[in-house]
C-alpha cells in the first residue's frame, strides 16, 4: 500500500483512537481499529432513517428481482429475497447500471425501500433446505421484477445496511416462509443453470459475453446456479461481487496483455456523487493502478481539514505485465476497475498502462457499493478522452482538474514511480518498440553506417 498518513485522527465515546490509513483499508467491514462496531458506521446509521419500514409481519411486493447472501458465519449464512411493499416495475432499485446520475439521497432512499427476509442455511450444502432455496434462486434467475408475499417472526427492524461494497438496503427480519409468482428467466443464466458441466468461470465469462448484465450475474453466481453440480454453492453477495469483477477482467487480460499498445497519451475525466475521475493511459504493455484520495468529512475519512493538508488519507494499490498475486488492500474497487479499463482495451484491440485517479470528496458522505466505481469508470470511458504527445501534458492536464497536485500522485503511485525511475525500450526506439517482432528484419535500422 503506497501513501496516506496515519497520525491519530479519530475518536469514538469509549475513547479509543481509530486512524486514518486504517479506515481506508478497512471501509468498516475488516475491524482492523480492533473495536466490535464501526464508529463511521454508528455515524451514518445515525444520519439514516432507522424505524422500521412496516408494522406488520406480512409484506407484499414486486422484488425487482434481489435477493442477499450474508457472510457472518460462513458456510451457515443467512439468505434471502429483498423486497418493497409496492407492485409494478421496481427492477431500478437493483439494477446499478441504471444509477449514474442519481445522487446519494435517491439511491440510498430507493434501496432503504427493500426489506431484506432471512433463513439459515448451509452455503455448501443448500440443497438440504429444500424449496425455499430453490425459490430464492429462481428469484435470482428471473429477468423482470417478480411478487413476492413474505411472513417474517418479527416486525423488519434494524438500520440500513451501509458498505464499500455491496448496495445499500433497509431493514430486515427472519423469514417463516415466502411465495413468489412466475416469472420468465433470463436466457443466458438458465442456460448455465442447467449446464451442471459448465464450470463456474466459464459460466460467468459467457453469459457475461452474450450480454447479461453484470448485477444480474452477480445475484445468479451468489445463489449456486453456476458450475460443475456437485461443486455448486452459494456465495455471500460481497464475495460474488468481486468474484464476478475478477473473473471478468483476467478472462480479458488473457488477450489485451498481448495486444499492441496505444501510441499516445490520454485523460479519460469524469465527475459524479461528489467524485472526481482521471484515467491515465499510457502508451506501454499492460500495468494498472486505483488511487483513491479521500477528503476528511468523505465515508471513510473522518477527520476534519488542516490548513497543510495532511489530513488526505490516500490508498493505492497497483499491478504490472504479470498482475498481481495478493489481493488489494482497496478490495473490490479495484477488480471492479480493471475490468471497466479491460473493456476498454478489447473494444480497441489495444493495450495500455492504466492509472486511475479518484478523489472523493465531503460530499460524498455514505458508501454506496462497488458498483459506484466500476459504473463510473465504464462512463468515464465512454467519453472523448483528451489526447497527449508525452506525460508531462497529460500529468499538467490532471492537476488542472483535480484539487491534489501531479508530486502527490507520483508519490503515492507505484506504478508513475516506476515509470519515471526506470529505463523502457521506449526510451531507445520511440513509442512503436514495443509492438515489434523479435524478426531482425522488424528492427529499426541502424544509424551511423556502422557494420556488424
Amino acid at each position: 500500500m503506497s501513501g496516506g498518513s496515519y497520525q491519530d485522527v479519530f475518536s469514538d465515546r469509549g475513547g479509543s483512537v481509530v486512524k486514518n490509513g486504517l479506515c481506508v483499508i478497512c471501509k468498516g467491514s475488516r475491524k482492523l481499529c480492533g473495536k466490535d462496531r464501526c464508529p463511521l458506521m454508528i455515524k451514518f446509521y445515525s444520519r439514516s432513517k432507522t424505524m422500521p419500514l412496516v408494522d406488520m409481519k406480512d409484506l407484499a411486493g414486486s422484488s425487482p428481482p434481489a435477493v442477499f447472501v450474508g457472510r457472518y458465519g460462513y458456510p451457515k449464512v443467512d439468505v434471502g429475497p429483498l423486497l418493497p411493499g409496492e407492485f409494478g416495475d421496481t427492477s431500478i432499485m437493483d439494477k446499478p447500471e441504471r444509477w449514474i446520475g442519481k445522487s446519494i439521497d435517491d439511491i440510498v432512499d430507493m434501496r432503504y425501500r427493500l426489506v431484506r427476509g432471512k433463513y439459515t442455511i448451509d452455503a455448501t450444502d443448500f440443497r438440504k433446505s429444500g424449496k425455499i432455496v430453490s425459490d430464492i434462486q429462481e428469484i435470482a434467475l428471473t429477468e423482470k421484477p417478480v411478487d413476492v408475499e413474505a411472513q417474517f417472526r418479527e416486525r423488519p427492524h434494524g438500520r440500513i445496511v451501509l458498505d464499500d461494497d455491496i448496495q445499500p438496503f433497509g431493514p430486515a427480519a427472519r423469514l417463516e416462509g415466502f411465495r413468489k409468482g412466475n416469472g420468465k428467466w433470463e436466457r443466458n443464466l438458465e442456460k448455465n443453470y442447467y449446464d451442471t458441466d459448465l464450470n463456474a468461470t466459464k459460466a460467468v465469462v459467457e453469459a457475461y459475453n452474450n450480454g447479461t448484465l453484470i448485477s444480474e450475474i452477480q445475484k445468479a453466481f451468489s445463489v449456486g446456479t453456476m458450475g460443475v453440480d456437485k461443486r455448486r454453492r452459494f456465495v455471500p453477495t460481497r464475495w460474488s461481487i468481486t468474484a464476478v469483477d475478477d473473473i471478468i477482467g483476467k478472462d480479458y487480460l488473457k488477450r489485451t496483455r498481448y495486444y499492441p499498445t496505444i501510441d499516445e497519451y490520454r485523460v479519460y475525466y469524469w465527475e459524479q456523487l461528489d467524485n472526481r475521475w482521471a484515467i491515465l493511459m499510457m502508451p506501454t504493455t499492460w500495468r494498472f493502478e486505483l488511487i483513491e484520495a479521500w477528503y476528511p468529512g468523505t465515508s471513510w475519512n473522518p477527520v476534519r481539514w488542516t490548513p497543510d493538508g495532511e489530513n488526505i488519507a490516500i490508498i493505492s494499490d497497483c499491478e504490472f505485465f504479470n498482475s498481481r498475486t495478493e489481493y488489494a488492500h482497496i478490495g473490490g474497487c479495484y477488480y471492479a476497475s480493471r475490468m471497466a479499463v479491460n473493456e476498454l482495451l478489447e473494444r480497441e484491440h489495444r493495450t495500455a498502462g492504466a492509472v486511475i485517479c479518484r478523489e472523493a470528496h465531503e460530499g460524498y458522505v455514505m458508501p454506496v457499493g462497488v458498483w459506484n466505481v466500476r459504473e463510473n469508470v465504464r462512463m468515464a470511458l465512454r467519453t472523448e478522452p483528451l489526447r497527449f504527445g508525452n506525460m508531462e501534458q497529460a500529468l499538467s492536464f490532471i492537476e488542472s482538474k483535480m484539487d491534489l497536485k501531479r508530486d502527490v500522485w507520483i508519490k503515492n503511485s507505484g506504478v508513475l514511480t516506476d515509470w519515471f525511475t526506470q529505463r523502457r525500450i521506449e526510451d531507445f526506439f520511440g513509442p512503436s518498440a514495443s509492438n515489434l517482432s523479435d524478426d531482425p528484419e522488424d528492427m529499426p535500422e541502424r544509424k551511423g553506417g556502422e557494420e556488424e
